[in-house]
């Protein structure tokens, strides 16, 4: 066991914490270090498919909202990659998904305070001398440490989210959109692909296999049980809810309520892109030329109930709820677009008496982010809050206020500036803005 006390340690380095491991690489008074897993920094891969986007602008990257001068800029990254000439004529505000990641791995490696091919497996809470205990194992040599640290922040982020229905079967065949480009050859050997669900990823996955539909010709269906294939609200007033001020007005609601409101704000994060839906729209257009039959099925108003393997395929059960009317659908492979879930690793565990937990099993959490405990050691966290901060929990363009948030709570000093006022309405009738 180690004997220095870091002032934080970070477990798991996804976007949220590796913008604060960013922020607070020049603050020589926050001691800190980030473990992380994988190999390297490496943002949902089977789903840095060409074209997709990054669906925030720019300016959302680790450091630029709260430090526009910072090194670990975006801008400073197509600087250092002599890239700001393209990225100019480019003339956008939304970047390639893979060059968000690229970017990401480019702040990694020239940060000190991450760690990577090291994984948490215990978490304990010294109470004599009021420090947590991490215990981390290095996956190439196994050997296992453990660390000493006043302060934790957790940013475990989410894993795919697969309804029972869908288990149990060759996970070459019956896989999650998070897999897709890992699969994407079996795909092209199939005589017949079900994507299932119409969130972002699961269109995003739909237009590839269009796109690829004439020369392999496999039958390509698309389900869902939406009342259609909606479009995600982007208008500029509506993304207004994706800003600190929203969140401190969503906050200071009961947790019923807040529930309530959370289950109205699908299409603010679940539907697809007005490009996306575009670039679809247009593939079956062209692919339908010169009277040109398509083997694709879009399908909406319909929940798959049941999946049987059968004859080298799988029989999907289907039901069209508003006309109460089941179907089958015959699919070699099936591709599950049903979100992602919050993680809640095994190791919190070590701390689970100390955390206060609400009576749905999720965290309860304060207002700084950091979870309620009997204990004075702040445990910090990124992921599973949408239930206490809201729909804007897992938007990239919140990652930096958090940080700044987190970062003037554990130095005790305002770091960084904190503004009452970054949208043009108001949330609350009874605080009063005006530009």
């Amino acid at each position: 066991m180690e004997d220095h006390v870091y002032d934080l340690l970070g477990v798991g380095i996804g976007p949220f914490n590796l913008s604060l491991a960013a922020l607070i690489d020049d603050r020589t008074e926050v001691d800190s270090l980030f473990f992380e897993q994988k190999p390297e920094f490496d943002w949902h891969p089977g789903m840095l498919i060409v074209g997709t986007r990054l669906q925030v602008p720019f300016m959302a990257d680790l450091v630029t909202l709260a430090d526009p001068t910072s090194r670990y800029s975006f801008l400073n990254y197509l600087a250092k990659e002599n890239r700001l000439y393209p990225f100019y004529f480019l003339q956008r505000l939304d970047i390639p998904r893979r060059e968000y990641n690229d970017y990401c791995q480019w702040v990694a490696k020239e940060l000190n305070n991450c760690s990577f091919g090291k994984r948490v497996i215990e978490l304990d809470y010294d109470e004599q001398n009021e420090i947590y205990l991490v215990t981390v194992l290095d996956v190439h040599t196994e050997e296992t440490s453990v660390y000493k640290s006043k302060n934790l922040v957790l940013g475990t982020g989410g894993t795919p989210s697969i309804p029972k229905t869908f288990r149990g079967f060759s996970n070459q065949d019956v896989f999650h959109t998070a897999e897709y480009l890992n699969r994407q050859d079996r795909c092209k050997e199939a005589n017949s692909i079900t994507v299932i669900g119409s969130g972002q990823s699961a269109a995003e996955v739909f237009r590839e296999l269009l796109k690829d539909h004439m020369e392999h010709e496999y039958t390509l269906n698309w389900i869902t049980r939406s009342q259609s294939f909606l479009t995600m609200e982007e208008s500029k007033l509506s993304v207004e809810q994706f800003s600190p001020d929203y969140v401190n007005y969503f906050y200071e609601f009961p947790q019923k309520q807040k529930d309530e409101i959370f289950a109205t704000q699908d299409l603010l994060y679940k539907g697809i892109s007005s490009h996306t839906v575009t670039d679809i729209y247009n593939l079956l257009y062209e692919n339908t030329v010169s009277r040109r039959k398509m083997k694709v099925r879009l399908q909406a108003m319909t929940e798959v109930t049941g999946i049987e393997q059968k004859n080298g395929a799988y029989e999907l059960q289907c039901n069209q709820w508003q006309q109460e009317q089941d179907f089958t659908i015959d699919s070699e492979v099936v591709i599950i677009g049903t979100g992602y879930h919050p993680n809640v690793p095994s190791f919190v565990n070590g701390l689970k008496d100390y955390i206060s937990w609400d009576e749905k099993g999720r965290y309860e959490v304060e207002s700084d982010y950091r979870l309620r405990m009997d204990i004075p050691n702040p445990v910090y966290v990124h992921s599973g809050i949408s239930h206490s901060h809201g729909v804007g929990s897992t938007n990239l363009g919140l990652a930096v206020h958090r940080n700044k948030v987190i970062i003037n709570h554990l130095t005790g000093e305002e770091v960084f500036p904190m503004y009452d006022q970054h949208v043009f309405q108001n949330f609350d009738a009874n605080t009063f803005h005006r530009y």
